[in-house]
């Protein structure tokens, strides 16, 4: 009877029996293509058991030194496992009892034939084949939930790469992604290499090290993947490796890691170069609100259109807006009588006053016509009030008139005539490629110069439009229905006296439903 075993098990022999030992090995275990280890007596026996790797134990129960009995135990003592088959002379019921409470497999009374041990060994190999199995079985799956665990870690840091695209800046992107490199290989370094466009060569703005590298020890092998935009190569992502351990599979997936965490810089990298550019736009932008706009509105207002862009409409738009226009009186006479020198910095005081309280209203500077200053308000930012900026501003102008009276001899002393008007005109940059203004025109224009021309020194004239929006809050007077050149029929013009002072808080906000006609068009 042949074993159908392994032929390569190993059998220890514990018997102090010449005899019995020779025809063990040599009748029993070799012709069966055992391996045999074998020991004379009981404690030597003991000594191979606990640092032998035995497949089973062929135990004598009667040995000097140690019997079978004794060693079993002091074998259990120690934990060692190993099938045993108790071989005896003088067996008996309690004996075979107590060893097979101490896990023996079998028990053999000597003599005993070559079947019957064989069978014995047969039955006792089974339990340890099957808890080989049982261990191989379990290790394997134990190494399949290692695996499971890496493709789940790999696939929760792709992930999170994946989803940091879209809700981070490319760079910390670019980032996590050399992070991600150092954890999912291990690496003792890993390095995010860029080109540089105008030297052509590569730089690592971003590196990370291993807390406790073991490279220097173990010796390191590098991979590098090509970081592209369409067919351009704009840099690497390259990661340091100890070798030590590692086989030719484990480098391929680690090389694959870093293509698909290629992948992702390279999209990072493509909307960085996308945050650049629309950085750029966003700089010209302001560079252009700036050149068009500084010389028309106050600091605090070209900070609003820069914090506002979308709001700016350069191109021509209809809209409602408010005009004001300001006259020096008696400039002309001023001017024939006085030096050039005296008659520029004499004017250049007036129009600078009026600038001023028109940007402090938020106004914007249309142009001077000689002794003349036209602004406007509502453009290029919406007011829902800009009516009564409008008219603010014009107080403001004659105020500041008064203040700089007090200051010059009387032959210095000047006065703006001022018209104010609100209605629909064309707003927009006017024009050649060579030089454009900022400026509005229409028939609300066209009305509020000549409400200025009909106003004398230190008076505010304005139309009926106007005074319907800004009633509840200005003192005026009608001063009569004069036909203004260029309108079709004669209508109501009233002098602006100055503002009421029980409209209190109120005259300042912008959702009182006095400013209606202005927000239902802005």
């Amino acid at each position: 009877m042949e074993v159908t075993m392994n032929k390569q098990l190993k059998v220890l022999v514990i018997d102090d029996s010449p005899q019995s030992r020779e025809f063990t090995i040599e009748y029993l275990l070799k012709p069966n293509n055992f391996l045999v280890e074998v020991a004379e007596d009981g404690l030597a026996g003991l000594s191979k058991a606990l640092k032998s790797t035995a497949d089973l134990i062929l135990l004598d129960y009667e040995m000097p030194k140690l019997n079978g009995l004794q060693v079993l135990r002091r074998l259990r003592a120690c934990g060692v496992n190993t099938p045993v088959i108790l071989m005896t002379s003088h067996g008996s019921e309690q004996l075979a009892v107590e060893v097979f409470l101490l896990g023996v497999q079998n028990y053999l009374t000597k003599p005993f034939t070559i079947e019957g041990a064989l069978r014995a060994i047969e039955d006792a190999l089974r339990v340890t084949r099957l808890e080989k199995e049982k261990q191989e079985l379990l290790n394997r799956v134990l190494q399949a939930n290692q695996e499971l665990k890496h493709q789940l870690n790999v696939r929760d840091v792709m992930y999170q790469i994946g989803k940091s695209i879209t809700l981070i800046h490319p760079t910390q992107t670019l980032e996590r992604i050399v992070d991600a490199a150092l954890f999912l290989t291990n690496a003792e370094e890993g390095r995010l290499f860029l080109i540089n466009p105008r030297t052509g060569q590569l730089h690592a703005p971003i590196e990370r090290k291993k807390a406790s590298p073991e490279g220097a020890e173990k010796g390191v092998r590098q991979i590098s993947v090509a970081l592209e935009i369409g067919e351009q190569k704009v840099g690497t992502l390259s990661v340091k490796i100890a070798t030590q351990g590692l086989r030719d599979s484990d480098w391929a997936e680690y090389e694959q890691m870093l293509h698909l965490l290629a992948g992702y810089a390279n999209i990072a990298l493509q909307n960085l170069g996308y945050i650049n550019q629309i950085q750029a736009q966003k700089e010209q932008e302001k560079q252009l609100i700036r050149s068009v706009f500084e010389r028309y509105v106050d600091a605090n207002v070209v900070e609003e259109l820069l914090r506002r862009p979308n709001q700016i409409k350069l191109g021509g738009r209809s809209q409602p807006v408010t005009v004001l226009f300001a006259d020096l009186r008696g400039f002309s006479t001023f001017a024939n009588r006085t030096s050039p020198e005296k008659t520029v910095d004499t004017i250049n005081m007036y129009v600078e006053a009026a600038v001023e309280a028109i940007f402090k209203e938020h106004g914007t500077l249309d142009k001077f016509i000689g002794d003349a200053v036209m602004a406007f308000f509502n453009a290029p930012l919406p007011q829902t009030d800009h009516v009564l900026r409008a008219i603010r501003a014009a107080l403001g102008v004659k105020q500041a008139v008064v203040d700089i009276q007090r200051q010059l001899l009387p032959e210095y002393q000047l006065n703006f005539g001022i018209g104010v008007c609100v209605g629909e005109a064309v707003v927009g940059n006017i024009g050649t490629s060579k030089l454009m203004n900022y400026t509005v025109m229409g028939d609300s224009v066209n009305k509020a110069k000549r409400l200025q021309e009909h106003a004398t020194g230190g008076q505010i004239l304005i139309s009926q439009e106007t005074l319907n929006v800004v009633q509840p809050y200005v003192q005026v007077r009608l001063i009569g229905r004069p036909h203004l050149k260029g309108q079709a029929a004669e209508e109501p013009v009233y002098e602006v006296l100055g503002l009421k002072e029980e409209a209190g808080d109120e005259l300042f906000t912008s959702t009182h439903p006095s400013f209606a006609l202005a927000a239902m068009t802005s």
